[in-house]
């Protein structure tokens, strides 16, 4: 992830210190929201993304599981949850993430968050936010959900419909936020960015101030399950909208807003927010450089810094790498599996800067972006270690020395 709001704008939020290794001054967030401050980029424990069930009672275009409304078997009990959140909490992971398929189909979800809090484990929510009525929004905020995202593909009704493949779906999770926005539960709210959904993004800016949303993640595509056959944003397209999302950002900040704003699955966005900053004079250019050296975009981020555990149990690099399991949580421990360095795959992600090969391997960012999103590269090339096509720099802009880290401390 790449947190605008605090790079650009200079933002300070809950994740700042396990993103960035800086402790925050301005700000007190309850404590089941608090991140620990990360010692280094390395060593972090990973977030993990937790796909809980593959049952969805929607039936999105770009579904990365190709989830429906049907009853899958042989997903994992209630006991067998409650046995992975014991490794995990004795694996210090710094986050869950309970996913799906909807997670909020599976009638223990909130015996499992509460079972993970109980653990002191920092529990987040991704939702399509049409199953959350007024009592289940005030069950989220009793079971301390630290953050609950809800997707969202348009501000528009009959595009998010077409997104979701259900006709009143935009109203129905239009409900799910305001629920969470009544009782005091943070929300935000996630978008998936495509040539459909680019185009609105101003609107979708004043959508999310208007409706008191503290947080929006904009997800760059990785074609994977139903979204295989979706194209991706093309350069120009691409860097326009991220130059919306800066503008935007920094109008939030600018005003006193609060917002926390992100994108998601192409760590080129470092660079090029970098690059735009330089083109600005802004006076933070060189600080935030350092701060993304520091984080390590990609290099510290699917196998190190994410990790997926699907329906079934299998253990995964991430959420859109489900075509590559590196074992079973019903046979071996979530953290034995995850430091087992025995797969070359595995291996190459804990160390990969020097497998990277074709414009990712020659970039002078290689040490911000970390070669952007390896489970893209191998979808489309069949090379995991392939430039990421995802990429929207210019030759020109990556060509040159290598980008050095200078002596700021982490914890500056």
């Amino acid at each position: 992830m790449i947190d605008i709001s605090v790079l650009y704008a200079g933002l300070e939020t809950p994740s700042t210190p396990h993103r960035y290794g800086r402790k925050i001054t301005q700000i007190d967030p309850p404590a089941h929201q608090r991140m620990a401050v990360a010692k280094s980029a390395a060593e972090r424990r990973p977030i993990v993304v937790w796909n809980l069930t593959r049952t969805c009672n929607l039936k999105c275009v770009h579904c990365y599981t190709d989830s429906q409304a049907l009853k899958y078997p042989n997903e994992l009990t209630t006991a067998q949850c409650q046995t992975v959140l014991d490794d995990l909490a004795d694996f210090k992971v710094p986050a869950v993430l309970f996913s799906g398929g909807e997670p909020l189909v599976r009638p223990d979800l909130f015996e499992l968050a509460a079972y993970a809090r109980a653990k002191n484990l920092h529990v987040v929510l991704s939702t399509n936010g049409t199953l959350i009525d007024r009592p289940t929004a005030q069950k989220l905020l009793e079971h301390q959900f630290a953050y609950v995202g809800i997707s969202l593909d348009s501000a528009t009704p009959e595009v998010h419909d077409s997104f979701r493949g259900m006709e009143g779906a935009f109203a129905r999770t239009m409900q799910g936020f305001r629920h969470c926005v009544q009782v005091g539960q943070k929300v935000g709210l996630r978008l998936t960015l495509t040539g459909q959904t680019c185009d609105d993004l101003d609107k979708l800016f004043d959508f999310i101030e208007n409706e008191g949303i503290n947080r929006a993640c904009f997800y760059h595509l990785c074609p994977s399950g139903r979204g295989k056959d979706l194209l991706a944003l093309e350069p120009a397209r691409a860097r326009a909208a991220m130059d919306v999302i800066f503008k935007r950002t920094l109008d939030f900040y600018q005003r006193g807003k609060r917002i926390e704003i992100l994108t998601v699955d192409n760590q080129c966005d470092g660079p090029y927010l970098y690059l735009t900053m330089l083109k600005h004079n802004h006076p933070r250019a060189r600080q935030v450089l350092d701060m993304l050296l520091w984080n390590g975009g990609a290099r510290y981020s699917s196998g190190v810094g994410i990790a997926n555990i699907d329906f079934y149990g299998h253990v995964h690099a991430d959420q859109f790498s489900m075509f590559r399991s590196f074992g079973s949580i019903k046979e071996r421990k979530f953290s034995e599996i995850w430091q087992d360095t025995s797969d070359p795959i595995m291996a190459g992600l804990k160390d990969r800067l020097t497998l990277l090969q074709g414009r990712c391997g020659t970039c002078r960012f290689k040490a911000v972006c970390g070669g952007a999103l390896r489970a893209r590269a191998e979808v489309i090339t069949g090379n995991p270690w392939a430039a990421d096509p995802g990429c929207y720099l210019t030759d020109e802009e990556i060509t040159g020395e290598p980008i050095e880290k200078s002596a700021v401390g982490a914890t500056a």
